[in-house]
C-alpha cells in the first residue's frame, strides 16, 4: 500500500529509461525520497507523474528509520513543498514548472494539448500561407 519510496544516494542509476519510472508507478509509487538521483531517471520521474524529492542524507536516513515502523505514516504536500513525518516537517525544493505539471496532472502530451487552440490557429493559417504543401 506504500506510495512513498525512501532510498539512498544516486537512486535510479543504471535505470534511466522510462521503463523504470513506469514500473514504479505501476507498483503504486507516487514519490521517491533520496539524497540524490541519476539525472535522466530524475527527469523521467516528473514526465511520468512521480515526484522525486531530494533531501539531505541525514534527513533521508531519519525518514527511512521513521518509515521502518509500520505504525508510522508520512505525507507529502507538494503545494507547500513539505514532507510530514510524525511531528517533523522536512522542506524540499522543486522546479516551479515541474511542480505545476504534477499538480495539474500534465505529461508532455497533456501540456501540448493546453495549447490546442493556438495549434489549430497556426495550422489553419499555415494552410493558407503554404497551401501547396497540403
Amino acid at each position: 500500500q506504500a506510495e512513498i519510496l525512501i532510498s539512498q544516494d544516486n537512486f535510479g542509476c543504471g535505470s534511466s529509461r522510462e521503463h523504470a519510472p513506469w514500473a514504479l508507478k505501476d507498483f503504486g509509487i507516487k514519490c521517491i525520497i533520496a539524497p540524490s538521483f541519476a539525472d535522466i531517471f530524475f527527469n523521467n520521474c516528473f514526465k511520468n507523474g512521480i515526484l522525486p524529492i531530494i533531501l539531505p542524507k541525514e534527513q533521508s536516513e531519519e525518514l527511512l528509520q521513521f518509515a521502518a515502523d509500520e505504525q508510522n505514516s508520512m505525507t507529502i504536500d507538494l503545494e507547500k513543498q513539505e514532507v510530514r513525518a510524525g511531528n517533523k516537517i522536512y522542506s524540499f525544493e522543486v522546479d516551479n514548472f515541474k511542480k505545476y505539471c504534477l499538480l495539474e496532472g500534465l505529461d508532455d502530451i497533456g501540456l501540448t494539448l493546453t495549447k490546442e487552440e493556438k495549434i489549430k490557429n497556426f495550422e489553419n493559417k499555415n494552410k493558407e500561407d503554404v497551401s501547396w504543401l497540403y
